[in-house]
């Protein structure tokens, strides 16, 4: 007697071919536990992912960035600098500032960035600006150069009415910072011995931001945590050319999700180097010039963080020809890279030399001198 095949096994294999024939789902979208989440090209603040990247929130002492940013530019790194009793008796993280202690301005930085001196941060905003919302005026007027969302109250970050930032924010603010040699030096150092006056003891600062320990290539950073914040932190790291800056705000998984925003970044984008400042790019024939022609250059190098597997294009925009005169340093046209149909990068090209009119009077000169020297005895 034949042996009958059960309904059921019939319905699993029906179940199973039509399993195997659907196509495979597609991966969930990047995403992070944060409120507010940014990831950028160093090089060119170009946003490579964003999460409510352009909602302001809280920033805590992620507004020490800015802080250190407007001491670098408006003050010197030697300069003494004293606190006052609103410094000393901030409230929050501090370096214990004693009224009337003075130290140099890089010593009062290294409190600001590595122990997130609330203290420091007074002192060096009184010292630049005078008072506390002075200071906040300047950081404002900065942001607004920078093209930046951000409203600021303190130099601190402790919560206040209104001080927020976004994401995308904050890490324009760091890139900006990121360009001052100082700056990426105090950021990036890990452990820093700086005195205390008055104290038999010196003090030593171990720099909050650990992905400076744990992180292959970070090159500096900022953290930041109040009630109304919660964990925010803006990072930078640096691969095989390639710059990225991110910030997460109200992050409960901050150092995390600062790893996992950097491995996204570094796996997915390559840096494309098409020219470096200063590369001969063309040469242009100069109308009515003492020389015939001039050579093109790049006014500053044409980088930029490109997909993986993607291709990228140098596209350089000039005219046919001069007309003289022509000054060294003058802009004649620009090049950009460009993948996807996308502008990444641009740069200014220059000419790189200075081409004078031609004139009878300059002519007949260099002919008599030429003249001159072949007859010379």
């Amino acid at each position: 007697m034949r042996r009958l095949i059960r309904p059921y096994r019939i319905y699993l294999c029906i179940i199973l071919l039509l399993a195997l024939s659907l196509p495979a789902r597609a991966s969930e979208p990047f995403a992070v536990a944060a409120k507010g989440a940014a990831l950028i090209d160093g090089d060119t603040g170009r946003v490579l992912f964003g999460q409510n990247e352009n909602r302001r929130l809280p920033m805590a002492s992620t507004t020490k960035v800015m802080t250190a940013l407007l001491a670098l530019e408006n003050a010197g790194l030697d300069e003494p600098v004293t606190a006052s009793k609103n410094a000393s008796g901030v409230p929050g993280t501090s370096l214990y500032l004693s009224v009337g202690e003075t130290l140099s301005m890089e010593h009062m930085l290294y409190g600001l960035m590595l122990r997130s001196g609330n203290d420091a941060a007074v002192a060096i905003a009184e010292h630049v600006a005078g008072s506390v919302p002075a200071f906040a005026e300047m950081m404002n007027a900065r942001a607004a150069e920078l093209g930046v969302d951000a409203h600021y109250v303190n130099p601190h970050g402790l919560d206040a009415e209104g001080h927020a930032i976004s994401a995308l924010g904050l890490c324009l603010v760091m890139r900006q910072a990121m360009l001052d040699p100082d700056f990426r030096r105090i950021t990036g150092t890990r452990r820093k011995v700086i005195p205390w006056v008055g104290n038999e003891f010196s003090r030593v600062l171990e720099n909050k931001n650990r992905l400076l320990r744990t992180y292959e290539g970070a090159t500096g950073g900022k953290t930041g945590y109040t009630g109304r914040a919660g964990r925010c932190l803006v990072f930078s790291a640096e691969r095989d050319g390639l710059s990225l800056i991110g910030a997460v705000l109200n992050c409960p998984t901050w150092f995390d999700t600062a790893t996992a925003l950097l491995d996204y970044g570094f796996e997915n984008f390559r840096m494309e180097a098409a020219c470096e400042a200063g590369a001969r790019l063309a040469e242009l024939p100069v109308v009515g010039g003492e020389a015939l022609s001039v050579d093109i250059v790049a006014d500053g190098a044409l980088k930029a963080a490109v997909p993986v597997g993607s291709v990228a294009r140098t596209e350089i925009d000039l005219p046919n020809e001069l007309e003289a005169p022509v000054l060294q340093g003058e802009q004649v046209g620009s090049a950009s890279l460009v993948c996807g149909g996308q502008v990444l990068a641009r740069c200014g090209l220059v000419a790189d030399e200075t081409v004078e009119r031609r004139s009878f009077a300059r002519s007949l000169t260099r002919l008599l001198r030429r003249w001159a020297l072949l007859f010379a005895p």
